[in-house]
């Protein structure tokens, strides 16, 4: 099922595209759903938040955790932004400001967290082209790693990795970039299916629109009996159909130039 909506029944969102409501109806059926994001959009975070009150998951995957840190996430410090962000090093992290991502937590009430970034390690055996058979606990061939992709796709995510790169990355990087990205995608499908075995579901992931996707993220790896539903949140109306269950169209976030550091 694809679905073009511009506003949940429990958000308003700033696009104006689309004037269809939608509810939790849509998520009814299924084990798991993937909520996108732009990283550093707060509305897209609002969103997800939004969401995830009413979902009421059993069980939350972050792609930006790892175990031990979502391991040290108690009930007390969801109450407390500022201690939450210190115990995760959030500002070590990378990912944007921690504001921006409180409200996902805030919301989160009983749900058991789940860490799916990827080990350091792990990436740098992507991204030198090493076995990933040994990935993933040894799991990488059951989540797909070990399988060459299909020649157009191939060569559809390296195109994607050099316009996100703002076409400034050489070329013998862009193998590389793909497989560390699939790793991502296999890390995500690992710890949902560990979510739902362990808490029954439903699941959400907080996770970029990259991973979320239908066609080759992190949907597609999942066992075939989990039934999952994939949320997209764009800044743009696309210009072919998504690769999402659901999609909606927001304003773009304020943000420099991205490009300004490879000039």
């Amino acid at each position: 099922m694809k679905q073009t909506i511009a506003a949940f029944s429990f958000s308003v969102l700033a696009s104006a595209g689309f004037a269809q409501g939608v509810s939790y109806d849509l998520f009814r059926d299924a084990d798991v759903v993937f909520l996108g994001e732009v990283h550093d959009n707060p509305v897209h975070h609002d969103n997800q938040a939004q969401a995830i009150l009413a979902i009421g998951p059993k069980a939350m995957v972050f792609e930006m955790l790892v175990p031990e840190q979502a391991a040290m996430v108690t009930p007390d410090l969801l109450d407390d932004a500022l201690a939450l962000e210190v115990a995760l090093g959030w500002n070590d992290s990378g990912w944007p400001d921690f504001s921006m991502y409180y409200p996902v937590f805030a919301a989160l009430g009983d749900a058991k967290i789940y860490g799916a970034q990827v080990p350091r390690e792990a990436a740098g055996i992507a991204f030198e082209g090493g076995d990933m058979s040994s990935v993933l606990d040894g799991a990488g061939a059951e989540f797909g790693l070990t399988n060459p992709l299909p020649q157009m796709q191939q060569v559809a995510r390296e195109a994607l990795q050099m316009a996100a790169h703002c076409d400034a990355l050489p070329e013998e990087m862009l193998p590389g970039m793909v497989m560390a990205q699939g790793l991502r995608d296999a890390r995500l499908a690992q710890a949902v299916t560990e979510a739902l075995a362990e808490t029954g579901g439903p699941v959400a992931v907080i996770t970029g629109n990259g991973h979320a996707r239908t066609d080759w993220g992190a949907p597609v790896l999942l066992p075939k009996e989990i039934v999952s539903m994939s949320l997209g949140q764009l800044e743009a109306e696309p210009e072919s159909d998504s690769p999402y269950d659901l999609w909606i169209v927001t304003e773009a976030a304020e943000r420099d130039d991205p490009c300004a550091a490879f000039k």
